[in-house]
């Protein structure tokens, strides 16, 4: 038996206007999936605790079967894993986004007062290679023995501080695109220190000859950055000893392959996997098949990060392609890969909601497929969306039980 996880991040959503009171997975022409939804379990999972932001860190972690409330310390030490920086026990990783800042529409490069706009908490989804210049550079300039800048992919960095303070409460810079930060500020013990650091960011980054150019061209310049997801290094039992199952993880997000790496799973990393509607669809499940098949791995765990995206930007046509990409190149290729090799389960779900309308995540409980290639006389009659899940009548309150549903050996 061969098993397969599939999260298109953020794919569940709310009815929208502009899709006639549709959601994108309605919308979306994904017969792939709802050939599997059809034939298969539909149901609700609730992978965010109470009591936790439902953020991909603790849903993935919950689907993975580990307790956050258990395991979880902050999203940034699982970021740090996957890039390679080993943290200290008293260690505290932050997120560091680089991102747009304004007041009154100008650029900001001077203080984070209360009338200052989150304008886009990706600074236009900059290209790695120049966000890599910039925090480079602020390294250079801020960096010292209890400061370090890392440099990641596209927007997503990280921020190591030696000895750090974990008490303070920081707001994800995606959940205030276009507000005002006021009330959104970091706060709590430390906070002059990290309010320091992003306040000097605004002076070395505005005029960088990076965002002079992306100014020029009317990109979005990236003339701040945002501190947030803190936490120290936690510890996890590996899937292995949990479960007795080898998996490899493909992701383009730190996020994603660092839970992967505190799991034990081998990071698989996919050419031209972007972390965005661009992504390399195909070739994520391409390298999926060759893993279970050629490296004899008994569990996949594929990560797709586009809808999510789309949903932070408020893209209702883009979150519907992303979901139709999935279905086509991930699904159909995956799909057609697996006939004649035997049994398999596959698990297909998103890790929380990105309404567009919200641009932001939401805590309800996501809709998810599970299929059994032995159980082919199955009809339900049922596509793969929000309301035909709930329908379903398959509710997994906790969260972490749900991958002994794909792994029961019955």
């Amino acid at each position: 038996m061969k098993y397969i996880i599939l999260v298109g991040d953020g794919m569940g959503d709310d009815p929208v206007e502009q899709l006639g009171g549709k959601t994108p997975l309605q919308a979306a022409k994904i017969p792939n999936m709802d050939s599997l939804a059809n034939k298969g379990i539909l149901g609700l999972v609730k992978l965010t605790p109470d009591g936790f932001s439902p953020g991909s860190d603790v849903t993935q972690l919950s689907l993975l079967g580990y307790d956050p409330g258990k395991c979880y310390t902050g999203r940034s030490p699982l970021e740090a894993a996957s890039m390679g920086v080993n943290l200290d026990k008293d260690d505290v990783a932050f997120r560091c986004n680089t991102v747009s800042l304004t007041r009154n529409g100008k650029y900001i490069n001077d203080r984070l007062s209360d009338d200052v706009v989150m304008a886009d908490f990706s600074a236009g989804h900059i290209t790695t290679d120049e966000s890599k210049e910039l925090l480079l550079f602020l390294d250079e300039q801020l960096g010292n023995d209890n400061f370090k800048f890392y440099p990641g992919v596209s927007y997503r960095h990280l921020f190591v501080w030696k000895n750090g303070k974990t008490g303070m409460k920081c707001t994800p810079p995606h959940d205030i695109t276009d507000k005002t930060v006021k009330g959104y500020l970091p706060t709590g013990e430390g906070v002059d220190i990290l309010m320091g650091i992003m306040e000097e960011a605004l002076g070395i980054l505005s005029d960088h000859p990076v965002n002079v150019r992306r100014r020029e061209r009317g990109d979005k310049a990236a003339n701040g950055i945002w501190l947030w997801g803190q936490g120290k290094a936690p510890r996890l039992e590996t899937f292995y000893a949990k479960h007795g199952l080898h998996g490899s993880m493909i992701s383009a997000v730190d996020l994603t392959k660092g839970i992967g790496k505190y799991a034990g799973f081998d990071i698989i990393n996919v050419p031209g996997a972007t972390g965005y509607i661009d992504t390399n669809y195909q070739g994520k499940a391409e390298y999926a098949l060759k893993e279970l098949f050629d490296k004899n791995k008994d569990i996949v765990f594929i990560h797709v990060e586009a809808p999510d995206e789309a949903g932070h930007n408020g893209d209702v046509a883009g979150k519907v392609k992303a979901i139709e990409e999935i279905d086509d190149k991930v699904v159909g290729t995956i799909l057609e890969g697996m006939k004649d090799k035997g049994d398999y389960k596959i698990l297909i779900l998103c890790d929380h909601k990105t309404p567009v309308a919200l641009k932001t995540h939401s805590r309800e409980p996501i809709p998810f497929i599970l299929y059994d290639s032995r159980e082919q006389g199955k009809s339900s009659g049922s596509a793969y969306d929000e309301f035909n899940a709930a329908d379903g009548g398959v509710f997994v309150e906790d969260g972490t039980k749900l991958i002994n549903m794909l792994i029961s050996k019955q």
